[in-house]
């Protein structure tokens, strides 16, 4: 391998990036950047590496999600609040239903940057730049929005900073505490048909921990049943930002980006020899990869080669993103090339990307679709015996109408009453819960299938 530098990809050929004009504001920005501290640290990342082997060895399970665009408008304390107690009730119903640990990874504090299918958009025979995330650009269709400003970059730093401040009190600070189950249940989803399917369960809760009160093992003094572990993870879009905010640990001399505790590769930016590649395999972090139907085995096996040489579990995780008409015909052979190979890695679910259509003049995402997606693969996983081991949502914890269907049945007529997303359409605290039970389902499914595939085995 080529030797590495924190910058060596700035001589490669690069996508989805803008072009800042006044290039010595840019290298000010960087150098601020450079001299801020941390977002998140080394032994933050190890340890989230550390629960993604366990993924990869069928031991636990991964749950990724949150905004499609995190935008600087909509920060407040209460979005971040709903949006972290539904992520509390997906990974307790699936824990508990399904008997698997699992490991909670959002995309949030970082999430500012998006790729874009054009550079220019044109709205009443104006065209400008395409809006690219808040940390590049405005989403205002003006020429002054849409210029490319690095001052944006350190708002988005600033803004990830306290996001990641209150996220931390959250899980550590008592808010987690599973005896607050019944408490998570948001407002408008307690008159859905989501709502009775999840008190249930919280009342299963509740009687086991009373249960185990009762022979001494409680919350004030085992910390695991009150505080949880959350990282955060974003797509590593804006390189000049992720440079900036890499650092050299001190404890082991690796570097890591210290703007989130992990990072992604996306379907349009992996280029073998392109600059974002080269960027990630140089970075210790837990790295995801997205994987489209345009990716070929073979060129799966290189990209693996490329940013996970050792075969180092929790290293890799793939994000699988083909849509429900493409990925019984797509993923088999991505999978059998990976199994072939030896290579420990984790597979997760994006049934979000692949599914996008356009209606009564929105994307959206119908949400049968979402749940064909999932079905089917869990199905391949079953079928090549290897492990379905994550899910890669876009979710929020409001109560928007951007993806139809669901318990409450989004009709296309619905999608103008709460469209609000600054992207791509997201499903909603309702909808996030209901994928939630369908995962639980299929992971008790796999492993009751596992169980008595080790068990004839044993006899």
């Amino acid at each position: 391998m080529k030797s590495w530098a924190p910058n060596s990809w700035r001589s490669l050929p690069i996508e989805q990036t803008p072009v800042y004009r006044d290039s010595g504001a840019l290298a000010d920005v960087e150098n601020q950047l450079a001299g801020f501290p941390p977002l998140v640290f080394a032994g933050e990342a190890r340890n989230l590496k550390r629960q993604l082997a366990e993924v990869a060895a069928g031991r636990a399970f991964l749950l990724q999600g949150g905004d499609c665009a995190e935008s600087f408008n909509e920060h407040s304390a209460d979005n971040i609040r709903d949006f972290f107690r539904v992520f509390l009730q997906m990974s307790v119903v699936m824990t508990f239903a399904a008997g698997s640990p699992v490991v909670k990874l959002g995309r949030i504090a970082g999430q500012f940057a998006k790729p874009r299918s054009a550079p220019f958009e044109k709205k009443d025979g104006v065209e400008l730049p395409s809006y690219r995330g808040d940390i590049i650009n405005d989403i205002d269709f003006t020429a002054a929005g849409r210029e490319p400003d690095p001052q944006r970059q350190l708002l988005a730093y600033r803004q990830s900073a306290a996001t990641l401040n209150l996220i931390r009190a959250f899980a550590a600070g008592g808010f987690a505490n599973l005896e607050n189950a019944h408490r998570w249940m948001l407002g408008f989803v307690k008159n859905s048909p989501q709502s009775e399917r999840y008190q249930k369960l919280a009342d299963q809760i509740t009687e086991t921990l009373g249960f185990m009160r009762a022979i001494g093992l409680d919350p004030e003094h085992h910390p695991e049943l009150r505080q949880t572990e959350f990282y955060t993870s974003h797509e590593a879009l804006l390189l000049c930002y992720e440079q900036a905010l890499t650092r050299i640990d001190s404890t082991s001399g690796d570097y890591y980006a210290t703007s989130g505790h992990m990072l992604w590769i996306g379907d349009r930016t992996r280029q073998e020899n392109g600059a974002h590649v080269e960027f990630m395999r140089g970075i210790k972090n837990p790295i995801g990869l997205k994987c489209g139907p345009s990716l070929t085995p073979d060129g799966l096996l290189r990209l693996i080669e490329a940013l996970d040489p050792d075969n180092d579990p929790g290293r890799l995780t793939l994000i699988c993103r083909f849509g429900a008409d493409k990925i019984g015909e797509s993923l088999p052979a991505l999978v059998r090339a990976v199994a072939r190979e030896g290579r420990q890695i984790v597979w997760s679910c994006d049934p979000m990307h692949g599914n996008t259509v356009s209606a009564a003049g929105y994307k959206t995402r119908p949400f049968d679709r979402i749940m064909s997606e999932i079905r089917n693969f869990f199905a391949v996983h079953q079928a090549e015996g290897t492990y379905a081991g994550g899910i890669h949502l876009e979710m929020t914890g409001k109560d928007v109408t951007e993806c139809t269907g669901g318990a409450r049945a989004i009709s296309e007529d619905d999608l103008r009453a709460r469209y609000h997303t600054y992207c791509d359409p997201r499903l909603n605290a309702e909808q996030a819960i209901e994928v939630a039970f369908l995962v639980a389902e299929l992971l008790k499914a796999e492993r009751l299938a596992r169980g008595a595939v080790e068990q004839h085995a044993a006899e």
